[in-house]
């Protein structure tokens, strides 16, 4: 949908930006620009990335980001950059749930990022997810990984606030995506195109062939399968998540079935399986908290070409599902 924007580009998912700053050491003083090359040849050469999926010239990027600005950040930036140029867009965003858990990265990265959070019913994900190839969690470690995605975005709300966070229901937007679509638009401070409404008109390049899980982008909107876990999740299945995810599904505006209460057993190994969920932002915390510390290096993206814009620079950025957007960018 933000792809079919005119002014806005969003790649195929990518996996080099937190890989990147994880292993940001390796390459040193990003000043210097032969270490910016070895961080680029890393990101091209690799297939992990998926940067082969962007349609872009290697080489052409490795030279770009060579004799671009000294920061990580603006390496990244170059990147996505370039793909928005493909299209002859000015802005651009990158969109992978595990976003959502590394707001703190993305802000050293790109400090004026707007985020978009998608939430939907945990019972549809926890049912979607169940039936994907590459899904190797039980049903617990499901059940609780949706928690997490709602605690981290929550926390998330409170540190941005509503000029670089906005959040919106997977169903609402399904039931009414031209009203929806519109109020994402003000937010990013573009006009609304109804162009956003059809997706599947641009799905052959937002969406690689080989994701055959995403095929519903490449027909039209519809709400088939909103509450679609009434008949995908086992009885059992449903009142696991609404014993642990009740709270939370009711915040959200849905609605609990009344369901039996699990057997203690599934509570329990449900609990077990929660409890490194629990533990992770406090760990996570910590180690950002000792980083900041000794942190003295500057990450964030400057752009390398000033593109016309209609509103301030921003980047896009957007379980949930969490795209971050970047403008000029």
């Amino acid at each position: 949908m933000l792809h079919a924007h005119p002014r806005i580009a969003i790649p195929p998912e990518t996996r080099f930006m937190l890989t990147a700053y994880w292993e940001r050491r390796d390459f040193g003083d990003l000043s210097v620009a032969s270490n910016r090359r070895a961080l680029a040849r890393r990101i091209v050469d690799r297939r992990e990335t998926r940067f082969c999926d962007l349609g872009l010239d290697a080489e052409d990027i490795v030279e770009r980001i060579t004799a671009g600005p000294g920061t990580l950040g603006s390496a990244l930036g170059t990147i996505f950059q370039q793909y928005a140029a493909r299209f002859d867009k000015p802005r651009w965003g990158d969109k992978r749930p595990a976003y959502l858990h590394n707001i703190d990265i993305l802000l050293r990265l790109f400090p004026d990022a707007q985020f978009i959070n998608i939430v939907r019913d945990g019972r549809d994900c926890v049912a979607s997810l169940k039936e994907m190839s590459w899904h190797r969690k039980d049903i617990y470690a499901t059940v609780a990984a949706w928690a997490r995605a709602v605690d981290d975005a929550r926390r998330a709300a409170r540190q941005l606030g509503p000029s670089q966070w906005h959040e919106l229901r997977y169903e609402d937007l399904v039931a009414d995506p031209h009203g929806k679509l519109g109020e994402l638009c003000a937010y990013l401070g573009e006009d609304y195109d109804p162009a956003m409404a059809e997706p599947s008109a641009v799905a052959d390049v937002a969406v690689p062939s080989f994701k055959t899980w995403h095929a519903r982008t490449h027909t039209p909107v519809t709400t088939q399968r909103v509450q679609s876990w009434q008949t995908r999740l086992t009885s059992e299945e449903i009142a696991l998540c609404e014993a642990a995810l009740g709270s939370r599904l009711e915040s959200s505006g849905y609605e609990l079935s009344g369901t039996l209460r699990p057997a203690p057993a599934q509570l329990l190994r449900y609990g077990i399986s929660a409890a490194p969920q629990r533990l992770i932002p406090a760990r996570r915390g910590l180690s950002r908290a000792a980083g900041l510390l000794r942190r003295t290096d500057d990450l964030a993206y400057a752009p390398t070409v000033v593109l016309p814009q209609r509103t301030a620079p921003t980047p896009l950025t957007g379980h949930a599902e969490t795209k971050h957007l970047s403008n000029g960018s």
